[in-house]
């Protein structure tokens, strides 16, 4: 039987977490829609990503996830999403926070739009 070592065991322990983060958290989500499902003066949510227009043919992309607490923005009403868990609301034009608990914007994507589809950036 062969021995471990204990700085094997960290340096073994160290490597495998740091690859699960970059997996999980080194890029944005890959997501897309037509240019025509994106409501103006508001927004969509699609695997993860709020897809928002807040004036015609100008498209924002931010992340689901609320900044306050990590959980999943569910509710959009116009140009406002909130999350429903601790109720932060906020603006999808810039992403800023309009009232709640949190305190930092929504992450924001790049995107690309090619007249047809709008697509996040950089996954």
């Amino acid at each position: 039987m062969t021995r471990c070592s204990r700085r094997m065991f960290l340096l073994g322990t160290a490597t495998t977490f740091a690859g699960a983060y970059l997996a999980a958290c080194g890029k944005s989500p890959s997501a897309e829609i037509a240019a025509t499902g994106i409501p103006v003066g508001s927004a969509i949510i699609v695997d993860k990503v709020i897809f928002a227009q807040p004036t015609a043919g100008i498209f924002k992309a931010y992340s689901q996830t609320c900044p306050h607490q990590g959980n999943l923005i569910t509710k959009v009403e116009g140009s406002t999403a909130t999350c429903t868990s601790h109720y932060t609301s906020y603006n999808l034009i810039d992403g800023s926070v309009i009232s709640g608990p949190g305190t930092k914007p929504l992450e924001e994507y790049g995107i690309d739009n090619d007249g047809t589809t709008v697509k996040t950036t950089g996954a």
